[in-house]
């Protein structure tokens, strides 16, 4: 068992499993993990395919092995729980905080030996393999429940879990961008409904990504400054759209908002990735975290579905540019109505939005916690 110690008083300690993965511990409370993967090694499957869509110049992903994985196994059947004598799961431990290990059905995976993106020529561009990392990240040995029913002390060994996952990652040749997301529900495609979230890291720049890089460039190019840190000085400056703040960090509705209930989650001294995070920032994102989340589920008294993703800097391009933060998005739109990506959005990538910013963050206000 290797140890190290991280920030606010966790400890990581990681531990090989059975098919040679390793799985890391995320403990705050002084705990000693040596608890052995008691099941028959299983081979993994190999790297797929990365092909390049030239319409748009976008990487596309063919992970093929990913269509077996596990769809929504019943608690008894839970790979994400602790370890039993019934059962034997991802975690050989009878209990954790935090975990982290590869994801079993990866669609992106670590190459073997040198690694290189093909050049991009149009149609004929080459395929390439699917090169980076899928981490798969559990909040609580609890079955039960999701992020907003997470005490304070365990986001925050979460948040070290994120920092120190992304710190890692970014030492890797191959990786150019790292993307740590939640899915909660089954209207967005979750597969476990165990508390987890994932981290994506790839070995090129999300389409998303080098757009979002390409207009900060602009912007700093024209005005010399950086865009969203604008972005986050207009919605101070108006008020209307955002919904808490505490001295580290801002919550808001975007102005531009794609779905009926989105939130940014800030913070006030910028910074390009997780890493950055200062201590007193990362100990005052928990409370406004599990406020944001509540606050959401609390708009119509139902859990609602959501996917959470941070967005960071690249590895290597855009870090003076490209603020860390937090953008939650909901489909739901109304008790019983989602939002689907019909013709405009699926489509056309342009999105119509069915309430205005101001009108869901003053929902989001008026929630009683």
């Amino acid at each position: 068992m290797k140890s190290q110690n991280l920030g606010s008083g966790v400890v990581r300690s990681d531990l090989e499993m059975s098919d040679g993965r390793t799985i890391r511990y995320y403990d705050s409370k002084g705990q000693v993990r040596s608890a052995k993967d008691l099941r028959e090694k299983e081979e993994q499957p190999g790297i797929g395919e990365l092909r390049l869509d030239p319409l748009v110049n976008e990487w596309v992903v063919m992970a093929s092995h990913r269509q077996s994985r596990v769809f929504l196994p019943p608690k008894e059947l839970c790979p994400l729980c602790p370890t039993t004598s019934e059962l034997l799961t991802e975690i050989p431990d009878s209990n954790y905080e935090v975990v982290v290990f590869d994801n079993r059905s990866p669609a992106l995976r670590a190459p073997i030996g040198d690694w290189a993106l093909p050049d991009l020529v149009g149609p004929d561009t080459d395929a390439g393999t699917a090169a980076g990392k899928c981490e798969v990240i559990c909040f609580t040995d609890s079955h039960g429940g999701s992020f907003k029913d997470l005490s304070e002390r365990q986001v925050l060994t979460l948040l070290e879990a994120w920092k120190d996952r992304t710190r890692e990652l970014s030492k890797l040749p191959y990786i150019e961008h790292i993307a740590p997301f939640e899915n909660r529900g089954e209207e967005v495609g979750v597969t476990l409904s165990h508390p987890h979230s994932q981290i994506y890291a790839y070995s090129y720049i999300p389409a998303r990504v080098e757009k979002m890089l390409s207009a900060a460039q602009d912007y700093n190019l024209s005005t010399g400054k950086v865009l969203f840190d604008d972005v986050v000085a207009r919605e101070i400056r108006d008020g209307e759209r955002v919904i808490a703040k505490n001295e580290h960090w801002i919550a808001f509705v975007p102005y531009a908002a794609r779905y009926s209930f989105e939130i940014h989650l800030a913070p006030l001294t910028p910074v390009a990735d997780l890493s950055e995070l200062s201590d007193e920032a990362s100990a005052a994102f928990p409370s406004i975290a599990l406020e944001i989340t509540r606050r959401l589920d609390g708009v119509f008294g139902i859990e609602m579905a959501y996917i959470a993703t941070w967005h960071q800097a690249p590895v290597r391009e855009g870090r003076d540019l490209l603020r860390l933060h937090w953008q939650i998005t909901s489909v739901r739109r109304a008790p019983g109505k989602l939002k689907y990506l019909a013709g405009s959005e699926s489509s056309m990538g342009a999105f119509i939005m069915d309430l205005r910013p101001e009108q869901s963050a003053e929902q989001l206000r008026q929630v009683k916690l």
